[in-house]
């Protein structure tokens, strides 16, 4: 099942369930009680905004064994935690800024979202995926030189406004540790993995953030990000006004989102 948060002629936000290309609207709660309704809008006629509103963006560094490798980095012993403030959150094909304050290293990495759907605290592995609503593509753009250079540590470059972009929707049903995941920067593809590669699996991020804090619903889950990012590459490569950036995970679909200078 797929479910769109969306906005038609710019009103309040709507959840619906999409198939076929209709969005059904729904009424109720997503994370507890909701029915469909027995209208059905078109997916053209709608605008697509990002999945969710979390409350909190939880975000997993190094979580992929090829990417630690590319940034000369050893396999972390314990998932490598760091939070995006909720203001970066951007909408399907609305644009990256690039900020003013930090405009020409900022890099693209393609990530796996989960979203958790009902409240977590000290749970198992085993029972980890119980709390899960469904899995969203995500894009953890980075301010190189504040992550890596200027500051000591990772927030600030993580966190500039539009620095989170998420959607196109949230996909109930995916083999969430065995998805092609892959990133195209104007059609040319930068980065192409599995989510079998993660260092530490969905299951065990779950459990692991669970006994750090409680994972409330809506809560986003970064999941890291595969090789063949833009700061590893020689030479580096980074994005510039008129980009397109592309982040697909197969059984979900493809994230798009242009790329502007902030005026």
């Amino acid at each position: 099942m797929r479910i769109v948060r969306f906005s038609v002629n710019n009103k309040d936000a709507s959840y619906g369930i999409l198939r076929d290309l209709e969005i059904s609207p729904i009424e109720g709660d997503i994370f507890g009680n909701w029915r469909g309704t027995a209208s059905n809008l078109k997916l053209e006629n709608v605008r697509l905004l990002a999945p969710i509103q979390p409350p909190n963006i939880l975000a997993i560094g190094l979580n992929y064994k090829a990417h630690a490798k590319e940034s000369g980095q050893p396999i972390p012993p314990a998932p490598v935690l760091f939070i995006k403030a909720n203001t970066a959150l951007t909408d399907p094909n609305q644009p990256i800024i690039l900020p003013s304050i930090a405009p020409n290293e900022v890099d693209y990495e393609a990530e796996l979202v989960i979203i958790i759907g009902k409240q977590a605290r000290n749970v198992s592995e085993n029972e980890a995926h119980n709390y899960v609503l469904g899995y969203t593509c995500g894009n953890d753009v980075s301010a190189r030189d504040c992550q890596l250079r200027l500051d000591a540590q990772w927030a600030r470059g993580k966190s500039f406004d539009t620095f989170a972009p998420m959607g196109p929707w949230i996909e109930t049903e995916l083999q969430a540790d065995a998805s092609g995941i892959r990133c195209r920067l104007n059609g040319r593809t930068m980065q192409d993995s599995n989510t079998k590669d993660l260092i530490f699996n969905t299951s065990q991020l779950i459990s692991y953030l669970s006994k750090c804090m409680t994972l409330v619903p809506g809560t986003a889950i970064m999941t890291g990000t595969p090789s063949g990012v833009g700061f590893a590459r020689k030479p580096p490569v980074f994005l510039k006004p008129g980009d397109v950036v592309e982040v697909e995970i197969n059984g979900i679909g493809t994230l798009q989102n242009p790329v502007k200078q902030e005026n």
